[in-house]
């Protein structure tokens, strides 16, 4: 049966069911809905449209940018205005654009086609997109108040350290990002746990559309790529508040080691934004070639072959810094091997079409320029990774070219093309005829135009970053031909804005499934209702031909009889059925931790750091506010799935998706630390100025410390143990054991920093100041996790069956005092050697 064939006017009851799931589901009206919106379908929604904003403000300054190099002398801006607006163009299509993108790509799209209702965690959804809004808006605001960042989208030390960036421009970019970043690693939590527990049951890995293992992968991704650049951006941004000297070479640091974090970020991102694209390639060629993908598994192989490999190529954005000839053989054989997942992914494609009849339509025009622009960047990205030729177009306009033919064309070709194909979902509409044609010949050929031309002035030796050439006549027509390619590039995009609002303002209607799609996205009414489907696809329905049956309310839990936000839990591997959770509804919450997180970023942008305190004790009263949703304080029954099938609710088991959510942040966490503990040991090793002077820490004291440490870690986990077997309904021993074992080993660390050294004497001093600063702040934390314990245990939410928090609370406790022993441990060595 297909989508035109279902009944106009379903039964009542599918009625009464879509009814009853509007009024749970549905945002609430006027602002407080807009404020309060904790919706996938909504945050989405928001997390695209506003990076598309930021896209067009990232495109004006790129013409600019083309408007000073078309002509020799570049009288259109000054040198310090270029400079900013040549930083925040690269800072805002990367972190305000592409990143954001991707996210509300993610967000909208992953519960439809995996057959769920929700993310897992729908208020860090929301946080994540206010962090993101809050931060983009500094970050812009910056360049009207003329105090931008200037020192390029990579922030290179010593430019941006204090002495040759007095002001704020640097401390705009290292806060700004780093708020934002908050946005980056909170969706990668939520994405990586609703894949991998909120799939429709009976929807093994092995049965996941691709589309969900791009995003596992870019998520994963994320989660071990962006801390590096967190800790960077804190390490550089001590150093400009406070002269901590991580990278001052007199005093035991080195600027590489900014690079070092930096680009362990940098280009695994240029992977973290392929990934979604190519998910949207495998989703849309099988759609108009009428046949399935060519190799699943081998696909699957490729995007995890991908994910490794990214990680072994930082150092090739580093070939010209001296480093050992040993090194530059691995990291150029590392760059080159990417290039066969890549490939195999490209050869599955084009084996889809082949074995297919592909239709022409608009999506496709941008696959094809998908196809065009982003083979020839990975071909000169090949160039690029052989060192000899490195070395000669490193940092000219070979590099520029190369750059943006793998991210346009790996990213924004298919980015319009997942517009345009999920647009009718959207708005529920068709769009105007002609018009996004005619747009995309304008962005092809105005980006080649652009950009290919660009190759030549590279190799014609012209470095990045320059406002002026007036002693390089030879440059002048090929950068002049460059803009005027720009700006019909930009008029491309302009005619494709166009076409979206008429097609979301006078779109004549569209029926169900347009494209005749077999996924499960389109197994709905068009547009996408808030919940998704009035009851969840099983076994043998999680493809569009269970439209019907899931509208009659014949699926899984069916509509919502207990007036809640209900979601069907499954186990990772199998797809089986594990529980049923309930998400909370609408919030002001999120918009409030936000406005309470930019705060302090704003106290510390303005240099008023003793108003800080204030700040992050908001931030933990917001913590624990956050954590009042923790269910009923009585057992409840098994909630019925399906006849037959009945479940226990969330707060019945141990796995539940707060503990996958977690694990999935402690990833990300463990990555920072151990990224820490790198900048240790390269500092140590290579950095001069070493070995450190003599520290005042006694050697009796930190092995006192240490033991101490290891001491009550032992007695937490003995007494969460014996709580454990005995299965006592309250959990208040271990608990309190637990709180008390916590404040205890914070007042030892305290204790311990009273020892330290200034931190401005030497590089050694700073990051032992920092790593006991990253325990300390663990600590706090796992301190309010035991309170919400006892308090959970005393107000009756945990017995035998109910855990409340305590799960959580130990997982992140263990995590605290291993880091913590270990962080000792270093200082330990350093003592000693």
């Amino acid at each position: 049966m297909t989508d035109r064939t279902i009944p106009a006017n379903p039964p009542r009851r599918a009625l009464r069911l879509h009814r009853q799931m509007d009024r749970i589901w549905a945002d609430l009206p006027g602002w407080r809905g807009a404020l309060a919106s904790v919706n996938h379908t909504t945050v989405g929604r928001r997390f695209m449209a506003t990076a598309l904003v930021f896209f067009g403000i990232g495109g004006v300054l790129a013409m600019l940018i083309r408007a000073q190099l078309a002509t020799r002398e570049g009288a259109f801006l000054d040198t310090a205005l270029y400079n900013q607006i040549f930083t925040m163009h690269g800072s805002i299509m990367m972190f305000l654009f592409a990143i954001p993108m991707l996210e509300g790509l993610a967000l909208w799209l992953l519960p439809k086609i995996l057959g769920s209702r929700d993310m897992a965690f729908p208020r860090l959804s929301a946080l994540g997109y206010w962090c993101y809004l809050f931060g983009g808006i500094i970050i812009v605001a910056s360049l009207l108040g003329g105090v931008a960042p200037d020192g390029g989208w990579f922030m290179y030390t010593p430019l941006s350290g204090k002495t040759h960036s007095p002001g704020i421009n640097a401390d705009v970019w290292l806060l700004g990002v780093t708020f934002v970043e908050i946005s980056a690693v909170a969706a990668a939590v939520e994405i990586t746990v609703s894949i991998l527990r909120l799939r429709a049951a009976g929807m093994g890995l092995t049965r996941m559309p691709l589309m969900g293992w791009y995003m596992l992968g870019t998520a994963a991704m994320m989660l071990v790529g962006f801390p590096p650049l967190i800790l960077g951006s804190v390490l550089l941004e001590l150093e400009r508040a406070f002269d901590w000297p991580f990278f001052d070479v007199m005093r035991g640091g080195d600027p590489l080691l900014w690079q070092h974090l930096f680009w362990l970020f940098g280009h695994p991102e240029v992977y973290i934004i392929f990934l979604p694209a190519a998910g949207v390639l495998s989703t849309i060629i099988p759609v108009f070639a009428r046949v399935p993908i060519l190799g699943y598994g081998a696909v699957v192989a490729a995007i995890l072959g991908l994910v490794f490999l990214s990680f072994g190529l930082w150092v090739h954005h580093m070939f010209t810094v001296g480093i050992p000839h040993m090194a530059l053989a691995f990291f150029s054989a590392a760059s080159a091997l990417v290039a066969v997942p890549t490939s195999v992914q490209i050869f599955a494609w084009i084996g889809t079409m082949w074995a297919g009849r592909v239709q022409l339509r608009l999506p496709m025009l941008y696959v094809a320029g998908f196809f065009l622009t982003f083979v020839m960047g990975g071909l000169t990205g090949v160039m690029l990774a052989m060192v000899p030729f490195n070395w000669q177009a490193h940092d000219t306009h070979f590099v520029v070219a190369h750059l943006h033919y793998v991210l346009v064309g790996g990213f924004v070709f298919p980015m319009l093309a997942a517009i345009t194909y999920w647009m009718p979902m959207i708005c529920g509409r068709f769009r105007v005829r002609a018009l996004g044609e005619a747009a995309f010949w304008l962005i092809l050929l105005g980006f080649h135009g652009t950009f290919f031309l660009m190759h030549l002035t590279g190799l014609l030796g012209m470095p990045r970053r320059i406002d002026v050439y007036p002693d390089n006549p030879e440059w002048e027509w090929l950068n002049l031909v460059s803009s005027i390619g720009g700006m019909v590039m930009a008029a491309g995009f302009a005619l494709f804005a166009l076409d979206v609002a008429m097609q979301w303002l006078f779109g004549r209607r569209s029926h169900r499934n347009p494209w005749q799609a077999p996924t499960l996205d389109w197994a709905m009414a068009l547009p996408a209702p808030s919940y998704n489907f009035a009851s969840l696809p099983g076994p043998g329905r999680d493809d569009a031909r269970a439209t019907l049956s899931l509208a009659k309310g014949e699926g899984l839990l069916p509509g919502a009889p207990r007036a809640r936000r209900e979601v069907l839990v499954v186990e990772p591997g199998t797809g089986r059925p594990d529980h049923v959770a309930v998400v909370p509804g609408n919030t002001l919450l999120p918009i409030g931790t936000a406005a309470v997180i930019g705060s302090f970023f704003l106290l510390m942008l303005a240099g008023l750091y003793w108003l800080t305190p204030l700040a992050i004790a908001a931030v933990l009263w917001v913590g624990w506010k956050w954590g009042a949703f923790m269910g009923s304080t009585g057992d409840a029954p098994p909630v019925e799935v399906a006849p037959g099938l009945s479940l226990p609710e969330h707060w019945q088991v141990r796995r539940t998706l707060a503990y996958s959510g977690t694990l999935a942040l402690l990833v990300a966490d463990g990555t920072l630390y151990a990224s820490l503990l790198f900048g240790v040991g390269f500092l140590t090793v290579i950095a001069p100025n070493w070995p450190a002077p003599d520290s005042g820490l006694t050697l009796g004291a930190l092995l006192t410390a240490g033991a101490a440490l290891l001491a009550i870690a032992s007695g937490t986990l003995a007494s969460w143990l014996a709580e454990t077997r005995r299965a006592r309904p309250s959990g208040t021993g271990a608990a309190m054991a637990g709180v008390l074992a916590t404040g205890l080993a914070l007042a030892l660390l305290g204790g311990l920093a009273w020892q330290l050294d200034d931190p401005r004497r030497h590089a050694r001093d700073a990051l032992r100041a920092v790593l006991l600063g990253h325990a300390a702040f663990h600590g706090v934390v796992a301190l309010m996790l035991g309170l919400r314990s006892l308090t959970d245990a005393r107000r009756g939410r945990t017995s035998t069956l109910r855990r409340g928090a305590a799960p959580v609370w130990q997982l992140f406790q263990g995590f605290w005092l291993a880091t913590a022993a270990l962080s000792l441990g270093v200082v330990v060595l350093q003592e000693i050697g």
